[in-house]
């Protein structure tokens, strides 16, 4: 083997040195592994501007021992070393200084990432779109939202009330960022938090013949009745349907809570609304409310959003004032 074969032969199987392979090709692996984090870059971009370690460290926010450790730790995953510590300061060796460049480079890169996720996060939180079921966004959310205004002034809210399946379908095609629904169960795809209890009341105004009965009503005589309803899809209706095991034709059909109560208090015939919808009916006998035997007709009102998606900015919040 000539002199020049043994060199080459030394040079394609001798150690890796200097964060190569003795080919001169980078090490496999993560890039994460093979280069120094932002904390690192930034303390030796100090040390090189301070000219001291301790100053450098001061600087960061790190104790001194912290920082030989992090440049030692550096100089190990590099391969090369890059501070000459000494009585004096600390000096940049010439690798140390090259490094610097390169690490100057890669801080002013992460700064500018910073300020474009920070501009992200200032379009997210200028505005919410929130969609909601009937009962929630007519008696709930108001309050709601006027708490969520007092810690976002700034933060535009729109608010698209619906069935409980149109909340959903707002929420899976990406026109809401936050739903509230009060169906018995969640819409598939999305996650939930219960934020509320509600009850359903039978009603009908004084002059019809249920208000003046002694007897509770049975679950078979309220399945059986048409009642003024609201429409296929509302959490109203499936949590009737479902504690009745079925309902008789509507006597009315309306798209509209309010539309519905409208109906009951003017005389049309009977119905079953939201506790929180009659309340005021109630107190001055606008309608009479009508005890039904052997029926749980109660429910949870829920804050719903797509599945692995936790709301965030001002979502979140409204979220948390839910809960206050």
């Amino acid at each position: 083997m000539t002199e020049g074969q043994a060199g080459a032969a030394g040079a394609e199987h001798g150690p890796a040195t200097g964060g190569t392979t003795g080919t001169g090709r980078p090490p496999t692996g993560s890039l994460a592994h093979r280069v120094p984090d932002l904390g690192a870059l930034e303390l030796l971009l100090a040390v090189a501007r301070l000219g001291s370690l301790g100053a450098a460290a001061r600087e960061v926010g790190i104790t001194q021992p912290a920082a030989s450790s992090r440049v030692r730790s550096m100089e190990r995953q590099l391969g090369v070393a890059l501070v000459d510590r000494s009585p004096r300061g600390s000096r940049l060796t010439d690798a140390g200084a090259l490094v610097t460049d390169w690490a100057r480079r890669v801080v002013e890169a992460a700064e500018a990432f910073d300020v474009g996720a920070q501009a992200l996060r200032d379009r997210r939180d200028s505005r919410l779109r929130v969609a909601a079921s009937m009962t929630i966004a007519e008696y709930l959310l108001p309050g709601w939202l006027l708490a969520l205004r007092a810690q976002r002034p700034d933060t535009a809210v729109s608010l698209l009330a619906g069935n409980s399946t149109a909340v959903a379908e707002r929420l899976l095609t990406g026109e809401a960022d936050l739903g509230f629904v009060e169906g018995l169960t969640v819409p598939a795809g999305l996650d939930s938090a219960v934020v509320a209890h509600d009850r359903l009341i039978v009603v009908t105004a004084p002059g019809h013949p249920w208000a003046r009965r002694r007897a509770p009503l049975s679950a078979a005589e309220l399945s059986t009745t048409p009642l003024i309803l609201r429409e296929k899809g509302s959490g109203t209706r499936q949590v009737l349907d479902a504690a009745l095991g079925g309902l008789a034709r509507p006597l009315i059909e309306l798209s509209s809570t309010t539309a519905v109560k409208a109906a009951a208090v003017g005389g049309a015939g009977p119905s079953v609304l939201s506790e929180l919808v009659v309340r005021e009916e109630l107190a001055v006998r606008r309608l009479v409310a009508v005890p039904v035997a052997d029926v749980s007709l109660s429910r949870d009102l829920r804050a719903v959003w797509p599945t692995g998606h936790r709301p965030t900015g001002p979502a979140r919040d409204l979220l948390t004032l839910t809960r206050t």
